[in-house]
């Protein structure tokens, strides 16, 4: 088989759930990034990433 060839019986509806996931995170993370006005703190980026609750959150209602 040719480097960089697909075969035939390729399925390219399957996806790599795991992959998928960490691209959505990374496009949060860029577009948090893009919306700020100066770096994030590791909070701001804990809260991004749903490490955290939103601030104004009441983590006690749960």
């Amino acid at each position: 088989m040719e480097v960089g060839a697909l075969r035939d019986d390729t399925d390219l509806r399957f996806h790599d759930r795991v992959a998928l996931d960490e691209i959505e995170l990374y496009s949060e993370v860029l577009s948090a990034v893009a919306a700020a006005d100066r770096p994030l703190t590791i909070a701001e980026l804990d809260e991004v990433l749903g490490l955290r609750p939103s601030v104004g959150t009441d983590v006690s209602a749960n």
